[in-house]
């Protein structure tokens, strides 16, 4: 009897234990175990225009998000900074730079620090770089090249070079690695956050050499530092493709932008669909007190949450769950409904094709739909692609594409899904018949023929 009491007794205790824990936790923290003690907004390409002031006014509600984050966050209620990785105006006009610093200036609160770099394009086509260098300076009150510590954690960038014919000089690849040194010795088991406008070539979506919006520069000596999250722009691509999360020595991360998006689909190299304008795109970062790195991608427009991850600390080169053969392998095939079919509305050498929505299997958005053609042979004659609007918060339950170049005949026509790997679903089909071409030569030998027998009953005529 006196066992079970003490027992008892030591249940009782350790249930009471248990529950002042969890009742001692912020709210939230026992859902989600993540709880910041830094955050911060990463964006880029603001592009502010003289003659337009949408991307002024979408700077605004990026501004407003990250606040109504921190206002709602029980845990931690800072916005801590701001980071902008260049291509702030489209034609660099001290005018454009005024406009900028009014909407993101304009926006700030006491207590958020911004931290930003310009570009060698877009920012440097009207100043001379040595003008545009402290223009900006003046303008923001930040340096252009800047090593600034928040909360403990270190944030480094370099703007374009002060010597117009090159992007970045080798004085400052040089105070960039110096300035790596000392925030690793300082703390060598904490994130640092560099960044500058273009991505590093070979990590991030639109960073291949074939995309064209990658550089270099950085990549001998960010990889000797497996702390290093690096943040860049220049490319538009969008931040919620998986492809934008890179790592490997170090991790990079693809910004999006503030104004339009664009893309690579097979080779075809800077597309741009019809809605591309309309997008608006940026992270919140947070940190907690273990290091680890909560990514989470806005669409700014809609307020509203497009992907989300969490970076166990880069410090530790172990913690690599974003290299892209891990997330190739992880990528499973979209999947249709089961009473999925195909809305086919052949028409005169073509047809257009509308397939229900597929569903991800892995996470992963889908990023690409694409139709076929095959003949009675079963040999595909035409094939076709679009791309659904995964890249803004907007809700798709149709997709719709056009195979076009069909001759008279019947096809089999399939739609299927495909994941950033390549990952295809299985395909919705459905036959159909096609007037194509060869329809011209039958409607001119039908009139032939008419002719021909309006001729001879006239002859019989007579």
């Amino acid at each position: 009897m006196y066992r079970f009491k003490k027992s008892a007794a030591l249940f009782m205790a350790l249930l009471m234990t248990l529950s002042l824990m969890l009742f001692a936790l912020p709210a939230g923290a026992e859902e989600t175990g993540f709880v910041p003690v830094l955050r911060f907004i990463a964006a880029s390409d603001t592009h502010i225009a003289d003659n337009n002031d949408v991307n002024a006014r979408r700077i605004e509600k990026m501004m407003g998000i990250g606040y109504e984050i921190a206002d709602g966050d029980a845990n931690y209620n800072k916005l801590d900074a701001v980071l902008i990785a260049g291509d702030l105006t489209n034609d660099g006009t001290k005018t454009e730079f005024d406009k900028f610093w009014n909407a993101l200036g304009g926006s700030m609160r006491e207590g958020t620090r911004f931290v930003g770099v310009v570009a060698k394009n877009h920012d440097g086509y009207k100043m001379k770089r040595t003008e545009l260098r402290d223009y900006f300076t003046d303008l923001t009150g930040a340096d252009a090249d800047f090593h600034a510590v928040i909360n403990g954690y270190h944030f480094i960038g370099l703007s374009a070079s002060k010597n117009d014919a090159q992007h970045y000089d080798a004085s400052q690849l040089v105070w960039l690695k110096q300035q790596l040194d000392a925030a690793v010795k300082e703390d060598p088991n904490r994130p640092v956050f560099v960044t500058h406008h273009e991505h590093v070539r070979g990590t991030v979506y639109g960073s291949s050499l074939y995309e064209g919006w990658g550089v270099p520069y950085f990549t001998a000596i960010l990889r000797q530092y497996p702390q290093v999250v690096d943040f860049s722009g220049h490319s538009h691509y969008p931040l919620n493709d998986p492809r934008s999360l890179w790592q490997g020595k170090f991790t990079a991360v693809g910004t999006g932008a503030i104004t339009y998006s664009e893309f690579t689909i097979d080779d075809t190299r800077t597309y741009h669909p019809a809605d591309s304008s309309d997008t608006a795109s940026c992270w919140i970062v947070e940190v907690d007190i273990n290091n680890n790195i909560r990514l989470r991608g806005m669409d700014v427009n809609e307020n509203a949450c497009l992907c989300e991850y969490l970076l166990k600390n880069p410090a530790n080169p172990e913690n690599r769950d974003y290299i892209p053969v891990k997330r190739m392998a992880q990528s499973k095939p979209p999947v249709f409904a089961e009473d999925a079919a195909l809305q086919v509305e052949p028409g005169f050498g073509a047809c257009v094709v509308t397939a229900p929505a597929a569903a991800s299997a892995d996470g992963m958005p889908i990023v690409l739909y694409r139709a076929y053609a095959k003949n009675k042979a079963g040999v595909i004659v035409e094939t076709a692609w679009t791309l659904p609007q995964y890249y803004r918060a907007v809700e798709q339950n149709e997709i719709v594409l056009t195979l076009d170049g069909l001759a008279q005949g019947e096809y089999t026509v399939g739609v299927v899904a495909e994941t950033a790997y390549g990952v295809q679903s299985k395909p919705v089909e459905k036959k159909i018949t096609v007037e194509g071409k060869d329809l011209i030569l039958n409607f001119f030998h039908r009139i032939a023929l008419f002719f021909k027998d309006m001729f001879q009953k006239i002859k019989n005529l007579f």
